[in-house]
């Protein structure tokens, strides 16, 4: 998520298949070494020849609410960084992750942003939480320096300016998928829209609507609820009086558990859906029988479909003792390191300077990355299209449902 200007085009795309062809570690070194991502530059340059560290910049929530999805953000991204750095960096030069925390809250994203752009010199930001990124957006583009989006999925994150790019898709790929799929598929008829207030949770359910209505269905109950709240009889009674034979849930871990156990308490057994964020088995453990039937979506592949998720899996057991949280999420993390030094890559090898502007370029310039993680992921404007993952809870885990391309 590097290789044109004086290198073909078609030699540069086979040095990056090269590159993630394995997560294992001799089969990574010897596919960084191939690519030539540890190998100095011909000709020099101060750029070239400088040995500091080439600084990725990542702002994420590691209190709060959110610091289970956050912390282990950055965990992905720091064994994705420890290969690249044990395969010799980039041109021969360490990557470096400078980890700042945002709590999910968009002052603090701001803050951060200021520091990594005037203290640290970042010319790259990775960053996730939809509110944050649309918060961070204006400083991107005012000071020229490359944000990237890992995890938010606010479709508005594709109209916020000229440095604000995402390798993550946004709503409109996986919640169009979702709603067509419940009225083709699953004959659902009548639906329930439940969604949290805020940029999370607005647009994504406005997508809901419009296509399970576009494919022929009705929404009959159509409610926000407060980021805060933790008690949801008075929207559930109304959902219940209009009696859906599906109900969608767009929201965050900490509220979707809640609304989906208090829907049971109070007689409603309707099927459930949510997104890619309600793929987490903590979630199952905390609803037990109640999570059940519980529809996902995901934007990445599962064990099941790439051997590399197997190997990732099974060395994030081996060295946190746990799954992690959000598994697709995590494969992205992973990814986006592996974008930010293939940009960096890019820069070098044209003997210029890594600023935001030339990051920016770079990225333009290659567009399509061969990511180990999540497949191949192309830069299409503003946007990225991946393929669609639908999982099912039965008897207490996630299990394939369908894949919707």
């Amino acid at each position: 998520m590097l290789q044109q200007g004086s290198i073909p085009q078609h030699k540069g795309k086979a040095m990056q298949s090269k590159l993630i062809t394995a997560l294992d570690r001799r089969r990574f070194l010897q596919a960084a070494a191939a690519a030539g991502l540890s190998a100095p530059l011909a000709g020099g340059g101060a750029w070239a020849q400088s040995k500091d560290p080439l600084k990725i910049g990542v702002t994420m929530p590691l209190t709060g609410s959110q610091a289970g999805y956050g912390n282990d953000f950055v965990i992905g991204m720091r064994q994705s960084l420890k290969d690249l750095n044990d395969a010799g960096g980039v041109a021969g030069r360490p990557l470096e992750l400078i980890v700042l925390d945002t709590q999910a809250e968009p002052p603090l994203g701001i803050n951060a942003m200021n520091k990594l752009i005037n203290v640290d010199k970042a010319p790259v930001i990775l960053t996730a939480w939809s509110a944050v990124v649309k918060a961070q957006a204006p400083t991107a583009n005012r000071e020229k320096v490359l944000l990237l989006n890992t995890g938010a999925n606010a479709p508005e994150i594709a109209h916020l300016g000229d440095f604000v790019y995402t390798l993550f898709p946004l709503a409109d790929v996986d919640i169009t998928a979702l709603a067509k799929y419940t009225y083709e598929k699953l004959g659902k008829r009548k639906a329930a829209v439940l969604y949290i207030n805020n940029d999370t949770g607005i647009d994504a359910a406005k997508i809901y609507k419009d296509i399970f209505e576009k494919a022929g269905g009705q929404v009959v109950a159509y409610e926000a609820y407060d980021p805060k709240a933790t008690e949801f009889s008075g929207m559930l009674l109304k959902v219940r009086a209009a009696n859906p034979d599906m109900v969608h849930v767009h929201g965050l871990i900490t509220d979707v558990p809640m609304v989906i156990a208090q829907m049971r308490q109070l007689g409603l057994q309707q099927r459930i859906s949510s997104y890619s964020a309600g793929y987490n088995q903590k979630l199952i453990d905390q609803l037990g029988p109640a999570a059940e039937d519980f529809i996902v979506t995901s934007l990445a592949p599962g064990v099941n479909d790439n051997p590399k998720v197997t190997e990732f899996l099974e060395r994030w057991k081996k060295e946190q003792n746990r799954a992690p949280n959000g598994l697709p999420y995590i494969q992205y993390q992973y990814d986006s390191v592996l974008v930010a030094a293939q940009l960096y890559k890019h820069v070098l090898e044209k003997k210029q300077e890594p600023t935001g502007e030339t990051m920016r370029e770079a990225l333009l310039a290659v567009k399509e990355f061969d990511s180990p993680m999540t497949g191949k992921t192309v830069i299409d404007g503003h946007r990225v299209n991946k393929p669609v993952f639908l999982l099912n809870v039965e008897k207490g885990q996630f299990k394939p449902l369908a894949k919707l391309d």
